[in-house]
């Protein structure tokens, strides 16, 4: 029997409608809207196209949201004057400096002066380590989005064996910290699988879980999964276009064999993607509350 689809999309939808409520009673008992501002350097497409998808999402949800687009040229310095601009900015919850830079912009230096009570990535070492140490104000966007899936879909974790693969700062070690922790939708025993690890199969076979975030296409196969285990599919490789110049997408999971053998999957697209912009809306509600001094 084929395996179960999570959808992030329905999934994604069902958290929005739920911060929807929130953000009308922020601004109903407490005067005060969420406040998310995404700075844009350069007219990269696809850039432009995450940021524009943001910004709807942020729209949509009653936030007073704020799109700062900047020429490719915009110096280093200017830019640090814009992020400081934002951080002293009582309107703004959350800043998003959306990635690539251009060349000749330290991306590490400018990540470094959003201030972390406002990096709704998570991507700031002072949210890296509270996230560590499990005290995080914010839970970096795609590994939350997973782990939401996780515990939506009725996904027991606790005491589970997971192998992720794939270490990411982005995804990879993360998720792993935030499935060790002590915690609803946690407390599993964690394998992590890199390019180093002398036999992947050996760790994802006999694991419950299935992370797959290597980057590579279909790189987990079939017979590299344990039957009955869920499977969650974090890449988005694209392999080709059709002849109307939509891209054609794949997983790191080769979905064809894994569908016969997981008892639930993530399909690419529509999987973990959708998750992750409304992961980040959820952060920036948690900082306005954080702001607010507003208890949950």
């Amino acid at each position: 029997m084929p395996a179960k689809l999570l959808k992030g999309a329905e999934v994604a939808k069902e958290i929005r409608a739920e911060l929807k409520k929130e953000v009308e009673s922020l601004k109903e008992k407490h005067g005060v809207v969420p406040g998310l501002v995404t700075i844009l350097v350069g007219e990269n497409p696809a850039s432009q196209s995450y940021v524009r998808a943001k910004q709807k999402t942020a729209h949509e949800l009653g936030f007073h949201s704020v799109q700062d687009n900047q020429p490719a040229d915009l110096s280093e310095d200017k830019l640090l004057a814009l992020i400081d601009k934002y951080n002293k900015d009582p309107q703004i919850d959350g800043i998003l400096v959306q990635l690539p830079l251009p060349k000749g912009v330290n991306e590490n230096k400018i990540l470094l002066a959003i201030d972390p009570s406002k990096d709704v990535d998570a991507f700031h070492p002072v949210n890296v380590g509270k996230l560590m140490i499990g005290e995080p104000d914010y839970l970096p966007c795609t590994p939350a989005g997973i782990q939401e899936l996780l515990i939506r879909s009725g996904t027991e974790v606790s005491g589970a064996e997971v192998a992720v693969v794939g270490r990411s700062n982005i995804v990879g070690k993360p998720i792993a910290v935030m499935l060790m922790q002590k915690g609803p939708g946690a407390n599993a025993t964690v394998t992590v699988c890199h390019t180093r690890t002398k036999d992947v199969k050996f760790h994802t076979k006999r694991a419950d879980i299935v992370i797959a975030a290597a980057g590579v296409t279909e790189y987990v196969k079939g017979d590299m999964i344990k039957p009955g285990a869920v499977v969650i599919d974090v890449g988005v490789n694209e392999v080709g276009k059709t002849a109307d110049g939509k891209r054609i997408l794949k997983g790191d999971v080769a979905f064809d064999e894994a569908v016969e053998v997981a008892s639930a999957i993530t399909p690419v697209p529509g999987g973990v993607g959708p998750m992750t912009i409304t992961m980040l809306m959820k952060n920036t509600v948690r900082g306005c509350k954080l702001h607010h001094n507003i208890k949950d």
